[in-house]
């Protein structure tokens, strides 16, 4: 009877592949309009957030002005200049960028403008008025930083699948049929981010942002050019194009902000008039003066109505009318100014803020801990939970995750002896096996499953059937083994069962919980995901292994030792990521707070962060470079 188990162990086999392999079934395109417009609905409710987060608590949006730039290459056609927003009924107005970007032809367009300038604002404004007039039958605009494209190793079709993938949790043989389908149009931002500065200047040569301008000259479908939307600070641009550029793109140019404009702004997110009228009323003596001149960006319109909310006095900056001077100056008191005026549950101090902020920076740094999945020189901007363990030493955090895991089912031996004293030492041998197991698995080379579902992807699901198979092929002999001399019919069939059938329903429990994609990710689920995802991995390792034992030995002692194999099944395979963020934590404790996904959400809420899909992002790239050169907080009067 013992032989059951082999033909019970199969039908656990059948099972997982069940859950791994789950065809869709219709038209391919009609599925993937259907799709598309849950991908929509996502893109929305996320950029919207990113949008509210950019604008902070202002009450009146600066209607940027764009003007068609010339080009040396063949460009679209398009009007000669628009405006962010339409200025209202009965005025006579330029097009807003929704009408302007439509007008285009082919829709290929390249915003440029200064840092600060508000290009990513721009985009976004674009790419939500697209989303809110979509058609079925059009794409939906993603965002994507380009400072993620391995430019060696993936095509753009490649990066926005791994965008869906990433940031929206699709599933990546539907995010390949979107792509394929041309349902997904390429937001592209930071082309300036590719590669590092030379002597302080954008580099001519390039290499990645070449690369990327040859990709995108080349991304057609048939004879036509593919729709896209890019962006990038002009002097990038004009020293990357020098003798090209994107063909058949129309390239716009932010200009700054008029001085009009600019009072208004500052006037209507002052609360006491009076302390503003000094530099008010000089902006409107001097409109083309230096300081003018300066305060002609939406970044610095915001540090300034941002450090000055509450108190200060905005004239000071009548002394700093040169730009290096006035960004010091507003950005020493940014986050100072960022903590007071936000809600501060937590009672976050300006110096801890600070110092947080800083260390993070240093994973971003092209000179320090790069995420291993950023392209050597780049500088990245992401920051993702599950990725920073690298920032607390590579060996450092996998000896304490080896620890923990290794830990974790030792705690369960002395329950273990309690119920069951008579078999001390075996037990005790079989847990020190086990919990040898776990922290060997920790230990072994390159980083946890980076995916949050890994039903959904090729990778996850290759690496969760080899779990399956490991398990099975170990338990279908140790049954069959354990019955020659145990002749306990009983014990034989449900070990063989468990052995055989419970990996297969974990799979398809899983299967059902993340094969369908509409869900959006926060930076955190990311975390929580993996975590839950861990428990049907140790649930059924603990009921393969310790109820067969529970029907002969008593229930007790069967709960006990599944206990102990659940405790390591969990960390060593479905919570991988989870486990490891734990340790990275525990050894950055000095350094950064333990609650560091709260932290960093309340950042966000008081503009110092932002997000991108599961990754967090500083508000602006010029405060993360100011952070990295500022380990300490400045001090300010």
């Amino acid at each position: 009877m013992s032989l059951l188990s082999w033909p019970l162990g199969v039908t656990g086999v059948v099972l997982a592949v069940v859950a791994l392999r789950r065809p869709v079934e219709g038209n391919d395109a009609e599925l993937a309009r259907g799709w598309a417009a849950t991908l929509a609905a996502q893109v929305e409710t996320g950029e919207g957030a990113v949008w509210r987060q950019l604008l902070g608590d202002d009450t009146r949006r600066i209607n940027l002005t764009y003007v068609l730039q010339p080009t040396t290459v063949r460009s679209a056609s398009a009007p000669a200049a628009g405006r962010l927003a339409d200025d209202g009924p009965g005025a006579v107005t330029l097009p807003d960028i929704v009408t302007y970007y439509r007008s285009t032809r082919p829709m290929r367009l390249v915003v440029t403008g200064a840092a600060g300038a508000g290009k990513t604002v721009l985009a976004l404004e674009l790419l939500l008025a697209l989303i809110d007039s979509r058609k079925e039958n059009e794409p939906v605009p993603v965002r994507v930083p380009l400072s993620r494209w391995d430019t060696e190793r993936q095509s753009l079709p490649d990066l926005l699948q791994q965008r869906l993938v990433e940031a929206y949790d699709w599933p990546q043989e539907l995010a390949a049929s979107l792509v394929r389908q041309r349902l997904v149009l390429p937001v592209l931002d930071g082309l300036d981010e590719m590669d590092p500065l030379v002597n302080g200047a954008p580099d001519p040569a390039a290499p990645r942002a070449t690369t990327v301008v040859r990709a995108l000259n080349t991304y057609q479908h048939g004879r036509d050019a593919v729709p896209l939307i890019l962006t990038c600070r002009t002097r990038h641009y004009d020293a990357l194009t020098a003798s090209g550029g994107i063909v058949d793109a129309a390239r716009i140019a932010i200009a700054p902000v008029d001085t009009a404009d600019t009072r208004i702004y500052l006037a209507d997110r002052a609360l006491d008039a009076s302390r503003w009228r000094p530099l008010l009323d000089h902006l409107a003596a001097n409109p083309g003066g230096p300081l003018a001149t300066v305060l002609s960006t939406p970044w610095r319109l915001c540090l300034t109505a941002t450090v000055y909310h509450h108190d200060g006095e905005p004239g000071e900056l009548l002394s700093l009318p040169h730009s290096d001077a006035l960004d010091q100056h507003l950005l020493a008191r940014y986050i100072p100014a960022a903590v007071r005026t936000a809600p501060n549950p937590r009672s976050y101090t300006a110096e801890q803020v600070h110092t947080w902020l800083h260390h993070l920076t240093t994973y971003l740094d092209p000179t320090g801990t790069l995420p291993a999945t950023a392209p050597a020189g780049a500088e990245a901007t992401d920051l993702v939970l599950h990725d920073l363990w690298p920032l607390a030493g590579r060996t450092r955090v996998r000896a304490t995750d080896a620890l923990l895991s290794a830990l974790t089912p030792v705690t369960t031996l002395p329950f273990v002896l309690t119920v069951s004293p008579w078999a001390t030492g075996w037990v005790a041998i079989v847990i020190s096996a086990i919990a040898t197991v776990a922290g060997t698995l920790a230990l072994t080379p390159g980083s946890p499953i980076s995916h949050v579902n890994p039903v959904g992807t090729t990778e996850g699901r290759k690496e969760i059937a080899l779990y399956i198979a490991i398990a099975i092929g170990g338990a279908l002999p140790l049954t069959y083994t354990m019955s020659l001399f145990i002749d306990q019919l009983p014990f034989s069939i449900s070990a063989a069962v468990l052995a055989g059938i419970m990996p297969g329903l974990a799979l398809l429990s899983m299967s059902d919980m993340i094969q369908e994609p509409g869900v959006d990710l926060g930076a955190r689920a990311v975390i929580k995901s993996n975590a839950l995802a861990g428990i049907p991995y140790g649930v059924c390792a603990g009921l393969t292994l310790g109820l067969p034992f529970g029907l002969r030995d008593g229930i007790m002692f069967g709960l006990a030792l599944g206990l102990a194999s659940g405790l390591m099944a969990a960390p060593a395979t479905g919570a991988r990521i989870a486990w490891r963020y734990a340790a990275f934590l525990l050894c950055s404790r000095r350094r950064l707070p333990f609650r560091l996904g709260h932290f960093l959400d309340w950042a966000a809420t008081a503009g110092l962060m932002r997000y991108s899909g599961p990754a967090y992002q500083y508000r602006h790239r010029e405060l993360q470079h100011w952070l990295r050169q500022n380990p300490q907080p400045p001090s300010t009067p």
